[in-house]
């Protein structure tokens, strides 16, 4: 069995009755980082478990020898350092290996920022489209001058190196549509959680008084 369980994002109080019971009773954990993981399990007061890394630079063997553990009968679970696992991680390569060896799989479900995000945002969510990490290079302008055109609700995420520069990006982009809503939320769940909500004329104020620390995500609403 493979269990997919979502872990939380800041708050340790949003994990879930069902995802504890499934970390203490499983053989393993795969993971994208034992420290984080590791960790999480000391700060639970969980029994420590096998750890198992399995990231975007692994040897894809490492695959192949988690699919074999679970072919065998081990129950592991796959994490990822925070949130839903797959969603911005390289889980899906495990869970696809796995479903393609009809290998039984559940899933423990749980916090996600963008989510979470796009819950206070105060936008229209019934239609949105999420985007990851924008690309740093290639097709980057592309994608931002895009969103002009974008009839869905824009949700994706930003590192704090790169939030001033991208905010400073969009507001040139989508120039002219200053009144198109803006929000960015930052540390959710967390102590010094963070939302604010702005327009593409606000941007550029916005990109210099923020505070720049924690993982941020960017939504922009709908035309």
């Amino acid at each position: 069995m493979l269990s997919i369980v979502s872990t939380p994002i800041g708050n340790l109080g949003d994990i879930t009755l069902r995802a504890l019971e499934t970390l203490k009773k499983c053989d393993g954990i795969v993971c994208e980082d034992t420290r984080v993981t590791g960790q999480l399990l000391k700060l639970l007061d969980l029994p420590k478990k096998e750890l198992l890394s399995c990231h975007g630079y692994s040897n894809p063997r490492k695959v192949d020898d988690i699919v074999r553990r679970l072919v065998e009968g081990q129950n592991l679970v796959l994490v990822s350092d925070a949130g839903t696992p797959g969603i911005s991680d390289p889980g899906y390569a495990l869970v696809s290996r796995a479903r393609a060896e009809r290998i039984p799989i559940e899933v423990i479900p749980g916090p996600a920022a963008f989510l979470a995000a796009l819950s206070a945002s105060g936008l229209p969510i019934n239609r949105f489209v999420y985007l990851g990490f924008l690309p740093m290079k290639k097709g980057r302008q592309t994608l931002l001058h895009s969103f002009k055109d974008e009839e869905r609700t824009i949700v994706f995420y930003e590192s704090v190196h790169r939030i001033e520069k991208t905010i400073n990006e969009l507001a040139e982009a989508l120039k002219d549509q200053p009144d198109r809503h803006v929000v960015i939320a930052r540390e959710l769940t967390k102590m010094h959680e963070e939302v604010i909500s702005t327009t593409v004329a606000g941007l550029p104020e916005t990109a210099t008084s923020m505070v720049k620390k924690g993982e941020f995500v960017v939504i922009i609403g709908a035309v």
